[in-house]
């Protein structure tokens, strides 16, 4: 055991001084939206970065400098590449070349709504093949609280290495929030938990050479993996009640946004969350089941949770819904009408629509025999299932023809002119022409 903590503190500070004179090598797995912003900032701050990812068209466009993730300058990205400071691969051979390696991958649900961690275990079971001697690995992906110790540590140790004396492991949350303009991959606060005290010093070592953002260091794993839990689940569970308000003042004729706004002039003990079409992303509307799931394994029920998960889910439903009302105070069917959906995303001006409740609305429409146009800002053209649509622009005989315009991402680039010009009733459920001037036939959510 002597020899082993020797070893193992040799391990720390070759690790340690590495990330201080910037001649670590860190690789990154999967470059999606929270792993190509991680490896581009971790190259800007001087560390020579390899990405891993399995899709082709991915690894192509990073070594020619080409973004395909909003929330990174383009100038970044090339200037990166062009450096040598950042190279991406299919080949996770790699691995063996580099220091510390974070793993980015997705954490979906499957149809039962049950984690699937499977790209998370493939990724383990990959590093493991070339894990060497004093590597750090670090899991960034969203999920349930124990998926670190009981999942990728096991898998690691198939190596032969023992975690916490011949390599670190630790996890730390990706709060990666698409479209923010003040907070980023950069300068929002970390929050690292290792499998052990050393190794919780060496991943808070690495963000702190790399962001600009506190590091916050907790107890374990399991508090890190349920402290991203929790965060998204606060947003989800008040989203819905906010929802759930909406739905009610619906029924009784009153303005929800109006409320809300005046809700927001106390100065303490309120925070402004606000209604809206569904959910979507791949966070907010996924993360709280993975803690249902586990919770299930304790024999406990996160009954305000699901609650929470059925009021989000039935608001495209009720969109539809007013939908059809709306025509019909216009003498008009929602068989056979022209809707204009104008937005895809789930979030405004970003091109992201994982998820979108708005997806969920189309669906609906055209189960119903509406007649959908669809135009997005920043997405030309999307796939719902197995059914491709090319977004149209708008324009003002486009918005003549339709039967209804309905506001269910509100773009910055959207022309709200336009839309206020228009004799074509609107719909919107994201309150985006407050303060401006609105249609004749105006209709809020």
């Amino acid at each position: 055991m002597v020899r082993e903590s020797v070893e193992q503190e040799r391990h720390k500070e070759t690790l340690l001084a590495k990330f201080r004179n910037k001649t670590a090598v860190i690789g990154v797995i999967g470059l999606g939206y929270v792993g190509l912003p991680l490896a581009v900032e971790k190259a800007k701050a001087g560390f020579r970065v390899i990405g891993f990812d399995v899709q082709a068209a991915k690894i192509d466009m990073v070594n020619q400098g080409m973004n395909y993730i909003g929330d990174i300058v383009d100038d970044d990205l090339r200037e990166m590449v062009a450096a040598g400071q950042l190279r991406a691969t299919a080949d996770y051979g790699f691995i063996a070349e580099v220091d510390a390696v974070a793993i980015c991958v997705p954490t979906p649900l499957d149809s039962y709504q049950q984690p699937d961690t499977s790209y998370v275990e493939n990724s383990a079971a990959e590093a493991a093949r070339y894990l060497h001697p004093g590597m750090l690995v670090v899991l960034e992906s969203t999920t349930y609280p124990g998926t670190t110790e009981e999942l990728v540590k096991p898998a690691l140790e198939q190596s032969g290495l023992v975690c916490g004396e011949d390599f670190f492991l630790a996890y730390s949350p990706e709060r990666v929030d698409p479209g923010n303009r003040l907070f980023n991959t950069k300068n929002t606060p970390k929050v690292v938990g290792g499998v052990t005290p050393a190794c919780s010093e060496v991943a808070a070592a690495l963000y702190r050479a790399v962001l600009e953002g506190s590091v916050h260091v907790v107890s374990s794993p399991s508090v890190a993996e349920m402290e991203k839990i929790y965060e998204n689940t606060f947003r989800h569970i008040n989203i819905a009640l906010a929802n759930e308000m909406a739905l009610l003042c619906s029924r009784m004729g009153i303005n929800v946004w109006e409320v809300i706004e005046a809700a927001k002039t106390k100065p303490y003990g309120f925070m402004a969350f606000y209604p809206g079409p569904g959910l979507g992303g791949h966070c907010i509307p996924v993360d709280p089941f993975y803690l249902t799931w586990k919770a299930r394994k304790y024999s406990f029920h996160t009954r305000l949770i699901e609650l929470a998960g059925e009021i989000n889910q039935t608001m495209p439903e009720f969109v539809v819904q007013r939908i059809a009302e709306i025509l019909n105070e216009q003498r008009k069917p929602l068989h056979g009408s022209i809707v204009h959906v104008l937005g895809v995303a789930y979030k405004k001006d970003i091109d992201d629509y994982r998820e979108s409740p708005a997806l969920h609305i189309i669906g609906l429409l055209e189960a119903r025999g509406a007649r959908v146009r669809v135009s997005d800002t920043h997405i030309p053209s999307f796939h719902r299932g197995g059914t491709f649509y090319e977004c149209v622009r708008v324009t003002e005989e486009l918005l003549a023809e339709a039967d209804l315009a309905v506001l269910t991402t509100d773009h910055s680039g959207f022309d709200y002119d336009m839309l206020a010009d228009s004799r074509t009733p609107l719909f919107d459920t994201r309150n985006a022409l407050r303060g401006k001037r609105k249609p004749e036939h105006y209709y809020l959510l």
